[in-house]
Parts: C-alpha cells; sequence; structure tokens
C-alpha cells in the first residue's frame, strides 16, 4: 500500500472519529505477509460520571434484610396457626413489603426503633391475630385437659376443624380485637359444646 493512500486513509479515519467520538492510536510501517501497515486502536471516548453505589446498595441491602425478616416471621405465623394463607406466597410477599415499608416510613418520621417496629408489626399481622386452628386448640388445651392428653391435643383439633367450620363462618376473625369482644366468648362456648358433642359420640 503507497503512502499517500495510506495517509489518505488516516485522514479520511481522522475525519470519521471526530465526529463519532472515537479516539485512536495508530503507527505505521510496512506490510509484511498481509499485515496492515498501519494498524489503529480506537474506543468510544464516554464521559466519566463520579459513582458511588455504597449509598444504593446499602439502601437495598438493608431493605432486603427487613423483608426477610417480615417474610421469615409472616411465614412461621400462618404455618404455626394454620391460616389458609400460609401456602399463598404473593399474599406473603406482599405484605411483608408493606411492613417494610411502614418501617422505613415510621423512621423517617422520627419513630424510635420500638415504634417503627410495633407499627411495622401491626401492618405484617393484620387481620391475622385469629385463627380458626388457634381458637379451637386453645378451646381443647383449656377445657378438656383431662379428657384428652395434650399429646392427642393436637390431632385432634385437626380433626375437629372442619367439622366445626359452620360455627365459625358468623364471626369475623380478622377483628385484631376479636379477642376482647363478646362474640369471642359466645364462639368459644359453642366450640366447647361441639367438642363435648364430639367426645360424646366418638370419644378420643
Amino acid at each position: 500500500m503507497s503512502t499517500f493512500a495510506t495517509e489518505s486513509k488516516l485522514n479520511r479515519f481522522r475525519s470519521c472519529s471526530s465526529k463519532t467520538g472515537l479516539i485512536y492510536f495508530g503507527f505505521s510501517g510496512g506490510t509484511s505477509g498481509g499485515i496492515p501497515g498501519v494498524l489503529f486502536f480506537f474506543y468510544p471516548d464516554f464521559s466519566i460520571h463520579h459513582y458511588n453505589p455504597r449509598i444504593d446498595m446499602n439502601k437495598n441491602e438493608k431493605k432486603r434484610k427487613e423483608l426477610s425478616y417480615y417474610h421469615l416471621y409472616l411465614q412461621k405465623h400462618l404455618q404455626e396457626n394454620r391460616f389458609e394463607q400460609a401456602g399463598d406466597a404473593s399474599f406473603i410477599e406482599t405484605r411483608a413489603d408493606l411492613a417494610a415499608t411502614a418501617y422505613e416510613q415510621a423512621r423517617r418520621e422520627g419513630y424510635p426503633i420500638e415504634g417503627a417496629q410495633e407499627l411495622a408489626m401491626q401492618t405484617l399481622l393484620k387481620g391475622l391475630h385469629h385463627s380458626r386452628y388457634a381458637i379451637l386448640r386453645e378451646v381443647i388445651t383449656n377445657e378438656f385437659s383431662y379428657e384428652i392428653p395434650e399429646t392427642q391435643q393436637e390431632a385432634l383439633s385437626k380433626k375437629l376443624l372442619p367439622l366445626v367450620d359452620s360455627v365459625f363462618s358468623i364471626y369475623d376473625l380478622s377483628d385484631d380485637h376479636f379477642a376482647q369482644s363478646l362474640d369471642y366468648d359466645l364462639l368459644y362456648s359453642e366450640l366447647t359444646g361441639a367438642v363435648v358433642l364430639y367426645l360424646a359420640e366418638y370419644g378420643v
């Protein structure tokens, strides 16, 4: 390749690179075995933005830990008390996210850690304080400890639960203050009567 041709291509490249923002380095020399006499190395002329991701990473990590805590707490609560939402992953994730958001909002508003945590737990467990299984198990444990051995109480609670479904149907267990209401006392009495009838008919 002639020196004139090389210079001509180099000038065209310079003209192009000045428009596209490319930076290049080059050197010329003879050709040998098909190796070009001029080699160019170029890369985009990126503008450098100073970005420190530490703040965002710390914030995201904190939110992730909060979500993990509330998620695990709620999942365990639902499973132990046999709520129907125990198998609903979407419900658990949504409620955990709301709790974490409530905590962060409370802290921004100046609440101490304990106060913010209390608000978060209220959000997390709203409407989930009283399960059918937990109330029935409480009745059996408190009222039939002599008739039903402790080792059999859980199994009997599971067996009786679908049989007393109609008893629960007229009560609103989603009320967070249900345990302090007159309805709770009425439900407790009805369940006690249902267990008495079952034991009289079928025994333990």
